[in-house]
């Protein structure tokens, strides 16, 4: 690895710590020839996960889209975007552990709603309402059904 400010290949680690829920390791490092300090990471590189679109294209797992998703239903509701990186990462790993590398965007919106269910039924709603494309006030009323029918989990059961 090259040291970023002068190009010297080698350098020394100074300090390594556990980072991004134990799924990296941090490395603070020194050059040896201009003696500057710079951070690296390293984690396991995982296969690469592909979501199938319901027009039979097919692109990568994005965790950023996915976050961004979810925070359009969440919005001006009480759950932090740390909250939903984690859903996103968990979603993502569990696709990746289940699946051979591709994932219909099906099945992503039907745990995404899971997830929804469990920390905001406001935010299950909203995301289901633009999800499953509701049309009519019936659709909506369906659902509520649901949520009345089955309380939400606490979010301290969810992680």
């Amino acid at each position: 690895m090259k040291c970023p400010f002068c190009g010297h290949l080698e350098h020394k680690v100074l300090d390594s710590r556990i980072a991004r829920n134990f799924t990296a390791v941090r490395r603070r490092r020194e050059c040896l020839n201009c003696e500057r300090r710079f951070t690296t990471f390293e984690e396991v590189e995982v296969a690469r996960l592909f979501v199938v679109k319901r027009d039979g294209s097919r692109e990568e797992f994005s965790a950023d889209k996915l976050v961004k998703s979810m925070s359009i239903a969440c919005r001006k509701r009480d759950i932090s975007l740390d909250i939903l990186k984690d859903v996103a990462i968990k979603i993502e790993r569990q696709f990746q552990q289940e699946s051979e590398g591709e994932v219909s965007s099906l099945e992503i919106g039907e745990q995404v709603l899971k997830e929804l269910f469990r920390l905001d039924t406001v935010a299950y709603v909203r995301f289901a309402s633009v999800y499953k494309e509701f049309e009519t006030v019936s659709d909506f009323d369906s659902i509520l059904a649901r949520v009345r029918k089955e309380p939400s989990i606490p979010l301290a059961e969810t992680f």
